[in-house]
């Protein structure tokens, strides 16, 4: 017992110092003269349980230290009115914790920080207009049963029912959304007047941008009756005197619109045919009045450019180039894609992932995080990137990251390699046999890549050697590698299903780590995977349970078939598998792991939150269900509060507590 207790606070020291001193940037804004670069720098708080963030400011050229200047508990959002003397941003400064307040900073001019709108459930996406006397943002418009008393202390036993008529009523993280949905707004940027909301109505908005003349916002949403039954998601034009116009017309999924600084073109992120998924999306333009086709702009390049790191939407660095962050073999990378179709041409370099990035006068500031890294800004400069930030160089100076090795995997089948990356456990001595934990990204059209993950961290630091992959129909690839698993029934693309060519590669990707690494001991191999990862824990579970000491399904799905009836997405699986649930329940079921349930010998650890809706706990608990009355070795830990992201940004104690379960459970197992 001691050995375990001594071990169990080595974890706790692990997980404080790899969680615990996180400190990174996010939501670059570069002014308008190109010479100052605003940011958001966000902190964990362990002792506070909390995230703590403020925008800070760098000169461009690294000519002065960067500093903060917002001084409130919980900034971000930062953006430029078109003259560069003030920066709006948002906080949570109201007596409320639900709403959010939105200010405007005098910059390299006196005067006073002063509140411009206070909403009461939230501001993002803020943008002036070119003439610089409107903001406008979006935020969402909660329906008058969210003003009744005791619902923002969490009673609603006053609350009026909920009236459903559609799908997709709720979004993991955020909760109900059908009546609270984003609209659109704008205020005078002197804060004369109240916030004005240009979209009111049952519809979904996300994104501003301004027309060149500031008469209008380019924004998109699915404004059209059985958007919940297509999917199709429409740019639209949004006047300020209310007219609400569609630039595009129900062929796809379009949005992250960015209206030209003159002229009437508009760029975009999308794909056509919503009937099927995953599909590499593209970058396109089309004309703003929409009376001529969208065409695609970056075909040449057959990768993803909506990125597992976050979206770049499409920045106009002049009239014919473009500036957005694709995908590639899992490093993302920022391109300059002419709008005339040649291809995009690659900015960034080398083993990096690009998170965000802005333009403005001459200057292109971005968020890079490399494996051993955390995210930093940088500027595109001519002898290479100019770091404008040290976080990471304070970072590894505390939690000494370490750094990892690629290589490549033939696929069985001989169709193609596997990106793959091994990470050697710190205090490596060559001469050691260490345990494999063998980690499966979720998506699954997502990548694993050059950027800092704590999950690798942490078990790294622990002792294991750390092993990754990107398995056929994750993304980073050709679109006929993410289509890969698609359903065998499927219209469009039929594949092998998920637990096909997915399986065959990850357990070649292990086969042969196992073959070239003498450090790996085969007979002390653990696996771990979250959502779609986790349905890989627990399929693998299912089918090599002799290969595996011990395996960790988190927040997984266990079973498609009640997945696709009570997930805050279902309904949506069906543009991935061909048929629906309903006309081909045996598609759903055969490719459900529980069905192997009896199948399973290895020790398991599930781990999911209460609040989940992406993959709800039923998932969980039908897995756990059965393991139990089967007698099997079976271990549930239920987060209360968390939802789908509990691993990324759930609260800074459950993020320690979670790791130290799973460090404390693989090393028991895998001794």
């Amino acid at each position: 017992m001691s050995g375990q207790t001594s071990q169990h606070s080595v974890h706790t020291v692990i997980a404080e110092r790899v969680i615990g001193n996180l400190v990174q940037a996010s939501s670059p804004a570069v002014s308008p003269d190109g010479r100052h670069v605003a940011f958001v720098v966000t902190r964990v708080d362990l002792i506070k349980n909390q995230y703590f963030s403020q925008v800070w400011v760098a000169t461009a050229d690294g000519s002065s230290a960067p500093r903060p200047i917002t001084g409130g508990e919980h900034d971000g959002d930062p953006a430029w009115s078109p003259d560069g003397t003030n920066l709006a941003f948002t906080s949570k400064r109201s007596h409320s914790k639900r709403e959010t307040t939105l200010h405007i900073l005098p910059f390299g001019t006196p005067g006073e920080t002063r509140v411009i709108a206070t909403m009461k459930d939230g501001v993002s996406d803020i943008r002036f207009s070119p003439n610089g006397r409107w903001v406008g943002f979006v935020s969402r418009t909660p329906d008058q049963r969210y003003g009744v008393p005791g619902v923002e202390d969490g009673d609603t036993s006053w609350q009026a029912p909920r009236k459903i008529e559609r799908f997709l009523t709720q979004l993991n993280g955020e909760g109900w959304v059908y009546d609270r949905p984003a609209h659109l707004y704008v205020v005078p940027a002197d804060g004369t007047a109240s916030p004005r909301n240009l979209t009111p109505g049952e519809f979904q908005h996300s994104g501003v941008s301004w027309t060149a003349d500031s008469s209008a916002i380019v924004t998109s949403a699915a404004r059209h009756d059985t958007w919940d039954l297509d999917f199709a998601c429409d740019l639209q034009c949004v006047s300020l005197d209310g007219e609400i116009r569609a630039i595009t017309h129900q062929t796809g999924i379009y949005s992250a619109a960015t209206a030209a600084p003159s002229g009437t073109q508009v760029a975009f992120l999308g794909y056509d045919d919503p009937s099927t998924s995953p599909q590499n999306v593209k970058v396109g333009v089309v004309d703003r009045s929409g009376d001529g086709a969208h065409r695609f702009v970056s075909s040449s390049f057959d990768r993803t450019f909506e990125t597992t790191a976050g979206n770049v939407a499409p920045l106009w660095l002049d009239e014919h180039t473009l500036l957005s962050s694709a995908e590639d073999r899992g490093q993302t990378h920022l391109y300059r894609v002419p709008t005339d179709g040649s291809g995009p041409v690659p900015v960034t370099f080398g083993p990096i992932t690009v998170k965000a990035a802005h333009a403005a006068g001459g200057t292109i500031a971005y968020i890079a995080s490399a494996v051993d890294e955390l995210p930093d800004v940088f500027v595109v400069a001519d002898s290479g990137p100019l770091r404008l930030t040290s976080f990471a160089e304070t970072y590894r100076a505390i939690a000494r990251p370490l750094s990892w090795e690629r290589f490549a995997v033939p696929c069985t089948d001989g169709t193609g390699e596997i990106d793959s990356w091994i990470m050697r456990p710190a205090g490596f001595d060559p001469a050691q046999r260490y345990p494999v934990v063998l980690n499966v990204h979720g998506g699954p059209h997502t990548q694993y890549g050059e950027s800092f993950f704590d999950e690798a961290q942490l078990q790294a630091a622990a002792g294991f050697v750390v092993l990754m992959s990107n398995p056929r129909g994750g993304s980073g690839r050709e679109q006929s590698w993410g289509q890969a698993i698609m359903g065998s029934q499927h219209h469009a693309s039929p594949g092998t299903g998920w637990g096909g060519a997915d399986v065959d590669d990850v357990m070649a990707a292990l086969d042969t780590a196992l073959a070239r690494y003498p450090f790996c001991d085969p007979q002390r191999v653990g696996m771990q995977g979250g959502s779609y990862g986790g349905y890989m824990a627990t399929e693998l579970a299912g089918r090599f349970s002799h290969r595996f000491k011990g395996i960790c399904s988190e927040r997984s799905v266990n079973n498609l078939y009640t997945e696709e009836y009570t997930s805050d997405i279902s309904t949506v699986f069906r543009v991935e598998v061909g048929p629906n649930h309903l006309d081909a329940p045996d598609q759903y079921v055969a490719m459900s792991p529980i069905r192997r349930v009896r199948d399973i010998t290895c020790p398991i650890l599930l781990i999911h939150s209460e609040n989940d809706l992406r993959c709800p706990i039923s998932q969980a608990e039908e897995l756990f269900v059965a393991l139990r009355l089967l007698g099997k070795d079976v271990t549930f830990y239920r987060f209360p509060g968390e939802s789908h992201e509990l691993s990324r940004s759930g609260s800074p104690i459950h993020r320690r507590q979670r790791a130290e379960i799973i460090l404390d459970w693989f090393c028991d197992k895998l001794g």
